[in-house]
């Protein structure tokens, strides 16, 4: 079972998702192969030194040894563990993206639902759904993660190219859970029509320094000043040769389950006055970071930076970016089109047609589980 959140902020980037990506599970192992405290202990030590925020890695890693020297850990496997670790590092404090990923047991089938039935999992979601013109003039897409695949990229690209004439452009990240920089670079030199800085990201310099930053080397990324012990690079949008979307309106559709990346691309919005949020606010899974293994099959994604306002110096976490008009998600098209001056009866119908099929609900904190 993969625990992990599908990424974070470019990353799926890292956080992969951005550059943080998401890490395709290991072989399964034997749990007994690694002992119970050496994974603990690994973890620990891989938040004392890489956690985005320094004295609540330390926190973290002091909780953790503290259930080392208690035996807390010492008879459990799986699952079990897993869920041990997980509720004493959420204990210190909360954060959507530490998720223990414990070893998948090979070839195990779903679990039988109440009443005999195995229930149905549902097929991945598709990076890009339902491009095209919604109404006259104006141009729909949903992205539901934004993945470092080069097709996904392309596709992104050529939407902007095919309704460059658009007077609206609609970019429904209700379902967005996450992702890399790589399909934002396609789409921001189209909007802005003067270099722009778009958001600031900051990694922790233990990480930058030994090559592991997910923002590393990407064209877009430029490097900032920032906090002692962190190493600071904006995400700047430079505009291309064609002139045609720089008037055209911009709303982004949000709802709590757009998260990470899907964030990144709002608050970009928002910061910067060119496009409208509406509906509700984002996840609050502000942290981006990369994957680490720690033995035995078992892994964990490690935030190792955040994303802010590069005016404000505040990000999502937790909060989320609040929308400039408070819908509810299922709303959110409808209330667009009607502020694009669509007839209300029509918008509903419109809505209706492009309603996503995934969750638009906020998830819930680790410790609710």
């Amino acid at each position: 079972m993969i625990r992990s959140p599908l990424v974070l902020p470019a990353l799926l980037l890292a956080a992969g998702v951005a550059g943080g990506l998401v890490l395709a599970p290991p072989s399964a192992m034997a749990a007994d192969d690694v002992g119970a405290d050496a994974i603990a202990e690994k973890y620990a030590a891989l938040l004392e030194r890489d956690y985005v925020y320094p004295e609540t890695g330390k926190r973290y890693a002091d909780a953790i040894r503290a259930a080392i020297a208690a035996g807390r850990y010492r008879a459990l496997t799986g699952e079990a563990l897993g869920a041990a670790i997980d509720s004493d590092v959420n204990a210190v404090s909360p954060d959507g993206h530490l998720r223990l990923r414990v070893p998948e047991a090979a070839g195990a089938a779903p679990a039988p639902a109440p009443g005999g039935t195995t229930p149905v999992r549902r097929p991945p979601k598709v990076p890009v759904e339902q491009a095209g013109w919604i109404a006259p003039g104006i141009a729909f897409v949903r992205f539901n993660v934004f993945p470092p695949d080069e097709a996904v990229t392309a596709q992104a690209a050529k939407f902007m190219a095919d309704h460059a004439d658009a007077k609206a452009i609609i970019f429904d990240i209700r379902t967005h859970n996450g992702g890399g920089l790589d399909q934002m670079d396609a789409i921001f030199p189209w909007l802005f029509g003067k270099e722009t800085r778009l958001v600031t990201m900051a990694t922790r310099a233990s990480v930058d320094a030994e090559g592991g930053s997910p923002i590393a080397g990407i064209a877009s990324m430029r490097p900032a000043k920032g906090d002692a012990g962190m190493v600071a690079r904006e995400h700047w949008a430079t505009p291309n040769a064609d002139t045609r979307l720089r008037d055209a309106k911009v709303y982004v559709l949000t709802s709590g389950a757009s998260a990470s990346a899907a964030e990144h691309f709002a608050l970009a919005m928002k910061h910067t006055g060119r496009g409208v949020l509406v509906g509700a606010s984002t996840a609050g899974a502000n942290h981006f970071g990369r994957g680490e293994e720690l033995g035995g099959g078992y892994g964990a994604f490690i935030p190792v930076g955040r994303t802010y306002d590069p005016v404000t110096g505040k990000d999502w976490e937790r909060e989320g970016v609040l929308p400039d008009i408070a819908v509810p998600p299922a709303d959110a098209l409808a209330r667009a089109l009607t502020e694009l001056g669509v007839a209300p009866a029509e918008a509903k119908t419109l809505s209706d047609a492009h309603m996503p099929s995934w969750p638009m609900e906020r998830r819930k904190p680790r410790a609710a589980r």
